[in-house]
Order: structure tokens, then C-alpha cells, then sequence
């Protein structure tokens, strides 16, 4: 290694691996974070949007204000799938609404056009690289132990409608896009704790 590279980081990831992130499991952590956020409404809208739909980070930040400054709870709202290219639609709740009212009262530019996550060090769009920095900064702020990352956003909705809502796997693979029941158990983190539940039950 020469005198000016730099060292990896112990958890970096092979080329072509990536280190899975894990969804927020314990809702007094949302409520935490959501707390952490209260005097940023911008940071709050995303969050709330990122942890009840179940659009990609960088989907999310496609957003602009005009596709939503007149959304009211129950409406649809579509938006192009990054892996896909074909648009993917999503009901929006009354907290969604709400956290997208209040980040437009204070958005800078809050125009049709405009980024609905705009950076205030570019007035461009947030990165996803931005928003990655900023869950794993959240995440560890409230005390949760673990990986965490923009996906974190996506995997917390898919996971509370498997465990809150008992929503079943196929419904949710259908919302994420996945191709078998088997990818989407992996991806909200949660096969290995369902199969050890089996041996609860006692005979």
C-alpha cells in the first residue's frame, strides 16, 4: 500500500458483495428518530416517506414538488422503478401527507420543479450517498446496534406490514418487486426469527 492510499474499512465488502442492512425493528426507535428530526422538517418528510412506502431511496429523491404538493391521503402516487424502469404505484397515508405539508411550508424553492429532497449545500437533489450517511448518523443517535443505511427506510415498512400487520409474503413481495417469497424474507431480515418461531409451538 502506498504512503497515500488510504486503508478499507474493516466492514468493507468484497467487489461485488455488499453489507446487508437491517430495517428498525423496535417502533421507539421510529419514534426516536422521528423525535431526532422534529426541528428538520425536510429530514422528517423523508423518513416518513421512506418508512411507509416501499419506494427505493434513490426513487424517492426523484421526487420533484409538483408530483406531490397536492396529495391528499388515499391518492396514488407513481413513480419510475430504478431497477425496472417501469412505474410502480403507492397509496399515501394521512402521515405521509402530513410530513410532506409540513416540509413545503419551509421548503427554499418550493416550485413544481424543484427537488422535493433539495440539499442545502447544492439545491440539487439529495444523494443517496447523503441519505445513507444520514440514516446510519439517526440510527446510531437513538442507540440501535447494527447496519443501517438508506435501504434501512424501505426494509422498516416492509417489515412492520409482515409483523404488525401479519400482511402476507407474497403481497409484499409483490410491493418490492421480487421475483421469489424467499427474496423478500431475506430481505426484511426476518426468515431466521419466523422458522425459530415454529418450535414454540408445543404438541
Amino acid at each position: 500500500m502506498s504512503a497515500h492510499a488510504k486503508p478499507k474499512a474493516s466492514n468493507h465488502p468484497k467487489k461485488g458483495a455488499s453489507i446487508k442492512v437491517e430495517p428498525i425493528r423496535d417502533l421507539e426507535a421510529i419514534k426516536r428518530i422521528k423525535a431526532l428530526c422534529a426541528s428538520n422538517p425536510r429530514d422528517l418528510c423523508l423518513f416518513t416517506f421512506g418508512i411507509n412506502t416501499a419506494y427505493r431511496a434513490g426513487e424517492i429523491l426523484t421526487l420533484h414538488v409538483g408530483q406531490v404538493d397536492h396529495l391528499k391521503a388515499g391518492d396514488r402516487l407513481e413513480i419510475k422503478q430504478s431497477k425496472t424502469r417501469k412505474y410502480r404505484a403507492i397509496t399515501v397515508n394521512q402521515m405521509v401527507v402530513d410530513a410532506i405539508g409540513n416540509w413545503l411550508k419551509s421548503h427554499p424553492n418550493p416550485i413544481p420543479d424543484a427537488p422535493l429532497f433539495v440539499s442545502k449545500k447544492t439545491s440539487k437533489s439529495l444523494t443517496v450517498a447523503a441519505v445513507h450517511k444520514m440514516l446510519k448518523r439517526w440510527c446510531g443517535e437513538v442507540g440501535l446496534k447494527g447496519n443501517y443505511g438508506s435501504h434501512t427506510m424501505r426494509k422498516t415498512w416492509g417489515y412492520h406490514q409482515r409483523v404488525q400487520n401479519n400482511q402476507p409474503i407474497a403481497l409484499l413481495m409483490a410491493a418490492f418487486g421480487h421475483t421469489t417469497q424467499a427474496q423478500t424474507m431475506e430481505y426484511l431480515c426476518i426468515q431466521e426469527a419466523e422458522i425459530q418461531d415454529l418450535y414454540g409451538l408445543e404438541l
